[in-house]
């Protein structure tokens, strides 16, 4: 297994974890692997593949470029209201993973 794959797991195995103590017992692995896929080019930094739940600017770019860019939503009230929702559910959780508040917002918004 490359470096590459190697980190890629990990970050796939902390996400499912996360996901099961923020309640998800049944995880859409296809979702999952898509959203892991798409942080290859920033694995290797720590900081870019956790998001602070509690930094404004960092939720806003969640906002520009998850919800609006990869998800099409414009709608900006209901996007701050999802990404705030999966904020408030992984609040217990220290490091927030990438992947898996990604996978929450998604979900919450029912895509």
């Amino acid at each position: 297994m490359s470096e590459l794959a190697e980190k890629l797991a990990k970050l796939k195995t902390q996400a499912v974890s996360q996901l099961n103590d923020c309640g998800v017992s049944s995880i859409d692995n296809g979702l999952l692997d898509t959203l892991v896929d798409n942080l290859k080019l920033i694995v290797d930094n720590k900081d870019a593949i956790l998001v602070s739940g509690t930094d404004p600017s960092e939720l806003e770019t969640v906002r520009t470029n998850f919800v609006v860019k990869k998800l099409g939503i414009e709608d900006k009230d209901k996007a701050a209201s999802a990404i705030s929702k999966v904020a408030s559910n992984m609040s217990g959780i220290k490091m927030k993973n990438r992947a898996a508040f990604y996978y929450l917002v998604q979900k919450e918004l029912g895509k």
